[in-house]
């Protein structure tokens, strides 16, 4: 297990640096990713959380878990207009969490655990947390979504848990 890095940490606003091929380095940091989110627990986690700085992402939203889908340089290309609202959160602001309305379906292309380029579709959960984790790549935060007030709010919040 990582820890993850904490709000306001600039690497959390920092874009991810692509992935060139799948080595094992970026197999050792799946491992490490997939042991993190279990053990918050979570359903979800991009490298950046954990201060490495490479466009890579777990998911898992199975109800028995051990399902993770491991993504390179994931990208959305196909995004339901149906949306769903989702209370997410995130380890790097423990304790708050906020309604997000993300697209309930998404076709998503990355590389695979083989170094294969993979599209998959995802959806509910596993379409919701494959955003929220593409978010994190691209240097933005589930709070991004939300309103100025309701951002602000929230962010006023979490420097009172600090």
């Amino acid at each position: 297990m990582r820890p993850c890095l904490r709000w306001p940490d600039k690497r959390l606003r920092s874009v991810a640096a692509p992935v060139e091929a799948i080595d094992d380095e970026v197999r050792a940091h799946w491992a490490d990713m997939i042991d993190t989110m279990e053990a918050m627990p979570g359903v979800g986690l991009a490298a950046v959380q954990i201060g490495v700085m490479r466009a890579l992402a777990v998911v898992d939203a199975s109800e028995s878990r051990g399902k993770a889908v491991c993504m390179a340089n994931p990208k959305v290309l196909h995004a339901s207009v149906q949306l769903r609202p989702h209370a997410e959160a995130s380890p790097n602001l423990p304790g708050l969490s906020a309604l997000i309305a993300r697209p309930r379906a998404v076709t998503v292309e990355f590389l695979n655990e083989a170094g294969e380029l993979e599209e998959r579709d995802f959806v509910g959960l596993w379409a919701t947390s494959v955003q929220h984790q593409i978010d994190h790549l691209a240097g933005r935060m589930y709070f991004d979504h939300l309103s100025k007030v309701k951002r602000d709010m929230l962010l006023r919040k979490a420097r009172k848990l600090a």
